[in-house]
């Protein structure tokens, strides 16, 4: 306990960023760019967004929450 309470309180264990969340699903689900459009609505989208140029919006969230299962406390974090 006392080593698990020094990491808990030295080394936290934060969320990591929504962009390089989505990104990582990506990946493990064998997904391209092509893919992520169709969860989001436009090709250009999907690269605007892989690219920091849009931020998600609430639908965006939902849908990349129902279709790639990232946790929604992940996808409304500022980035």
């Amino acid at each position: 306990m006392l080593i698990e309470n020094y990491e808990t309180e030295k080394f936290p264990i934060t969320f990591p960023d929504p962009v390089e969340a989505i990104k990582f699903r990506m990946e493990q689900l064998g997904y391209n760019q092509t893919d992520l459009a169709n969860v989001v609505g436009l090709k250009s989208r999907a690269s605007e967004i892989l690219n920091r140029k849009r931020k998600l919006s609430l639908e965006m969230i939902r849908q990349l929450h129902d279709k790639l299962n990232i946790p929604t406390e992940v996808l409304i974090q500022a980035y």
